[in-house]
């Protein structure tokens, strides 16, 4: 337990200092903004998760075996670029004002962020499997989830996690953070292609359900 609070010590340390150190001020209040509604996000993820789904949260904090290397490299290219998201962020709207955000746009950050959390959620409630990581769990018992967003797209955590990224420079008030938004938006594009083919090679019963539910990321386009 102690390890555990001085790791989110530790954390919540760095996160402070990836968007402060290089805004160059402590009273960049869209910083502070997006820090506690990060950090309520989380909590609130946590001890739900915790509640319902002990055994999930375990593995989407330390996954088991058979990871797959491209997804691997997939998420190290994702780490990078949401670094470079954060930094340019807080250069650009804390320290320089490269760019100016309208408030209209900062409003559909906000509500974007929100939606990227429900969307989160929603598909965590569904889905036991939905580890951060892509292996076939044949240690959990790997199912198909069909219920809850998997009724409409294969991959909704995915359509949260692009939303969330679009987002996130819109609430901290930078256009020239929404460059390495747009890549990881491609990252995960090319994510969802090659989770989806795995699916359909590895996991059973994953080509009838591709066969009901047709889109991928966003109904009716793919």
């Amino acid at each position: 337990m102690i390890s555990v609070t001085i790791r989110t010590i530790l954390s919540l340390i760095i996160f402070l200092a990836i968007l402060f150190v290089p805004a160059g001020r402590l009273d960049w209040w869209e910083g502070w903004a997006f820090f506690f509604a990060f950090l309520a996000a989380v909590a609130v993820v946590a001890i739900w998760g915790q509640r319902r789904d002990p055994e999930l949260m375990q593995e989407r904090r330390k996954p088991g075996e058979n990871v797959k290397r491209w997804d691997r490299i997939i998420m190290g290219l994702y780490t990078v670029l949401l670094l470079v998201l954060l930094i340019l962020a807080a250069l650009d709207s804390g320290r320089y004002g490269w760019s100016t955000v309208p408030l209209i746009l900062r409003i559909l950050g906000w509500l974007g962020l929100l939606a990227a959390m429900g969307i989160v959620w929603w598909s965590m409630a569904s889905n036991p499997f939905l580890s951060e990581v892509v292996r076939i769990q044949e240690d959990r018992g790997h199912q198909v989830a069909t219920t809850g967003p998997y009724q409409y797209v294969r991959h909704p955590m995915y359509d949260g996690v692009i939303l969330a990224v679009i987002s996130v420079p819109l609430v901290l008030g930078s256009l020239w953070a929404l460059i390495p938004a747009a890549l990881i938006v491609l990252l995960f594009v090319i994510r969802t292609g090659l989770e989806d083919s795995t699916l359909m090679g590895e996991l059973s019963g994953y080509k009838a359900y591709a066969e009901q539910v047709r889109y991928r990321l966003l109904p009716y386009v793919w």
